[in-house]
């Protein structure tokens, strides 16, 4: 399989543009001496549901399943860096 064989469709780009905010998020909580909890989970919720839309179209279950549970894990994070923003 080549880079010029693969179907560039929406869902397709969708999830690598996903897949690489995951990334992003992984690198950036390895790299920062101080992490920002919100822009960790921001980036977490928003790739694992850029990946959720695009497994609707080439569907995998075990894949489904891993980022739902991490949208879910992601959200709860982002509403306790919130809330701890503003107590």
């Amino acid at each position: 399989m080549t880079i010029a064989s693969v179907d560039w469709d929406w869902a397709n780009v969708v999830g690598l543009i996903g897949s690489g905010m995951m990334v992003v998020a992984y690198a950036y909580s390895n790299i920062v001496q101080e992490m920002n909890f919100t822009l960790f989970n921001l980036l977490n919720l928003v790739g694992s549901v850029l990946l959720i839309w695009s497994l609707t179209v080439h569907f995998n279950m075990a894949s489904m399943a891993l980022e739902v549970v991490w949208a879910i894990i992601a959200l709860f994070g982002l509403f306790k860096a919130i809330r701890s923003k503003s107590a």
